[in-house]
């Protein structure tokens, strides 16, 4: 008589990616003073110029500036969370040795990023869930009642929440330290909101200063947001007096793209010191 014999399958890429994902967000929710730092400042900078600027918007009744603050601020949301604390973190886990002891693990670069990816999949997910609560309760803000704005913001999201985070992964080897990660990251992401009409109305903006910012993604995250929450006569606001789906998810997917070749190009196991 034979016992039968199963093989447990060989680890994948994905497997290995999601269980790390995982065991990323277990993690983090662990560290109480960092998810209330990550979810409350966008939506405390929200309050603020929301507070600050609720006046009605000259020319369309029924919408306040506010309201277009609240839309666009989810870009903000996103890249905090994907670029600023993805970028630090990683460079903390180089720095202190967890990624040069993940290396002798199953794990690969490509699963790294694939929980990393998890990791801030969850994280924005809550944390826009945050900023529409602020939204709605504080200025009025508008929940669609349409599925193809639901539709429009899911694609939008996901390219959103990639391009950042591998960009996250890329711009963490460009810190010398763990300590100076968050001084170097912040100086884009901060830099990014004001020319990009994130904190500013971006059709009040030098022409030189929007073609700076047509080229990154941040411009077309938040105009892509307030395409989905607001009216869409608001479009004549926009630059180009339209959303431009099209040229959105043309732009939000080519960083997609250039994220993960950079990502891919500048990852580093061990700090540099140590070599």
């Amino acid at each position: 008589m034979t016992t039968a014999t199963h093989t447990a399958p060989l680890p994948t890429t994905l497997r290995i990616g999601v269980a790390r994902g995982v065991l990323e967000v277990k993690q983090f929710f662990r560290e109480r003073d960092a998810v209330i730092f990550t979810f409350t400042l966008p939506a405390f900078i929200l309050l603020m110029l929301g507070f600050i600027f609720n006046e009605p918007l000259d020319g369309y009744p029924g919408v306040t500036v506010s309201q277009i603050f609240a839309a666009s601020m989810i870009a903000y949301g996103i890249l905090s969370t994907a670029f600023l604390n993805i970028g630090v973190g990683i460079a903390t886990d180089r720095e202190d040795g967890t990624l040069k002891r993940l290396h002798g693990t199953p794990a690969t670069a490509g699963t790294y990023l694939i929980g990393k990816i998890i990791l801030v999949l969850v994280t924005t997910a809550a944390e826009v869930v945050l900023l529409l609560g602020v939204g709605v309760a504080f200025f009025d803000l508008k929940l669609p009642q349409d599925a193809g704005r639901w539709v429009t913001f899911g694609w939008l999201f996901v390219l959103s929440v990639v391009a950042c985070t591998l960009l996250g992964v890329a711009a963490s080897s460009v810190a010398r330290s763990a300590k100076s990660a968050a001084a170097v990251l912040n100086l884009p992401v901060i830099g990014l909101q004001f020319v990009s009409g994130i904190f500013v109305d971006i059709a009040s903006l030098p022409d030189a200063m929007v073609k700076v910012a047509s080229i990154f993604p941040v411009k077309w995250m938040g105009q892509g947001f307030r395409s989905v929450f607001l009216p869409d006569e608001l479009a004549a606001q926009e630059v180009a007096g339209q959303w431009e789906h099209g040229r959105i998810a043309l732009v939000l997917g080519a960083w997609c793209v250039v994220g993960l070749v950079l990502a891919l190009a500048t990852f580093r196991w061990t700090d540099r010191r140590t070599r």
